[in-house]
């Protein structure tokens, strides 16, 4: 397992860190572009580019976003505020991207923008949107970030508002790297021309909420509506919410927004029931022991309920049980997996691979590494070591 590097404590503040960044982006690549959701993650990365293209006298900033259409309308108020700047150089596409839903196993997947759709919209397009990419076909936002950076446009930085605090795989990725550019990460073949990067990924929750404050940048006030509505700091996200972890706040739009969640829950098969039962055993957010009938082990549950699934999504949960028998057998040096009790070492056991048999590998989504870090604070609190 590669080494973990420790967080060290430097007499800079984030923000002044993250200029730095910006300033080796601009003198080392081509096209420095921001990629923006609206959220407050990304308003901060636009932010600091922005005040590094001033400096260095590279304005307007390339601003693209992925307009998602089931969003609150404070974001797209905010978003072409953002586009009248003028110190950005703004494009707004509106194309048909995939996304998971996993509010249904009858609509596993579904397209924001999609033309036979359009009687169903959750709204009208934006005026000015882009609707079409050249030569483009449908697929999920990174296959348009690839057709959108074409080998004309040199050596790209997509700049991303991705934040460790929010993920120990993410922290994985920053910490596990060499240097002081650690921020970058290396494009996938064969678009070797564009790398992603997070100039803010060490900002925390409070960074990102002081900066607007103390600085006065411009935000989006859909955060203001949550918040008088109640919902918690940490629940509060502006993208649909119908992947795997996000439907667990979907009640969030049926308060905060009436009008469009009502247009939501015709556009995206399941999502009244999920927004009822999302945080519930239904939809895998835990496993009871009254799942377990008596006489029957884990892993006898785990492959009845794989029989039972369709051939397609059997299939995709055979591959996730599998990939995490694996990494099971390389993490704990091939102990046998235990039967309802998470193994320390590798976080698995038959009663947690049984949430990807119950409801399809599709579904399974970070579970499996919730439950790495559940093993990881085991260990620390048995003092067991690698």
């Amino acid at each position: 397992m590669a080494k973990i590097n420790k967080k060290q404590h430097v007499d800079k503040t984030t923000r002044e860190l993250t200029l730095e960044r910006f300033d080796y982006l601009y003198d080392r690549f081509d096209t420095v572009s921001v990629s923006f959701s609206g959220g407050k993650d990304s308003t901060a990365v636009l932010n600091c580019a922005i005040e590094v293209a001033t400096e260095k006298r590279r304005l307007p900033v390339h601003v693209f976003t992925f307009d998602e259409e089931a969003i609150p309308p404070e974001t797209v108020e905010y978003m072409e505020r953002v586009r009248q700047r003028d110190d950005v150089n703004f494009r707004w596409f509106c194309v048909p991207i995939q996304h998971r839903n996993a509010c249904s196993n009858k609509q596993p997947y579904w397209y924001c923008w999609a033309p036979e759709d359009k009687k169903i919209w959750c709204r009208d397009l934006p005026k000015n949107a882009i609707t079409e990419i050249p030569g483009g076909k449908r697929g999920g936002i990174p296959d348009y970030i690839n057709w959108l950076f074409t080998e004309r446009s040199g050596t790209v930085a997509n700049c991303m508002g991705i934040r460790t605090q929010e993920s120990m795989t993410r922290y994985g990725h920053i910490a596990t790297k060499k240097g002081d550019r650690a921020f970058i990460m290396p494009g996938k073949s064969p678009v070797k021309h564009i790398q992603n990067c997070y100039p803010i990924y060490d900002w925390t929750t409070e960074d990102v909420w002081l900066a607007p404050d103390r600085l006065g940048w411009d935000y989006n006030h859909a955060y203001d509506v949550m918040s008088k509505a109640g919902v918690a700091l940490s629940l509060q996200r502006c993208s649909p919410p119908f992947g795997e972890q996000p439907i667990r706040r979907l009640w969030t739009y049926k308060q905060c927004w009436p009008e469009l969640w009502a247009k939501m829950t015709q556009r995206v098969h399941g999502a009244a029931t999920a927004a009822r039962y999302a945080n519930t055993e239904l939809y895998a957010c835990g496993v009871s022991n009254n799942d377990l009938p008596e006489g029957m082990t884990w892993r006898e549950l785990t492959m009845n309920a794989l029989s039972k699934l369709t051939p397609e999504s059997r299939q995709e949960a055979a591959s996730a049980i599998a990939t995490c028998i694996n990494m099971h057998k390389k993490r704990s040096n091939n102990r046998l997996m235990p039967d309802d009790e998470p193994d320390p070492l590798s976080g698995f056991c038959w009663k947690t691979l049984y949430i990807a048999a119950k409801v399809g590998g599709n579904k399974f989504g970070r579970q499996s590494q919730k439950m790495t870090n559940k093993a990881l604070q085991e260990r620390k609190r048995r003092g067991i070591t690698k």
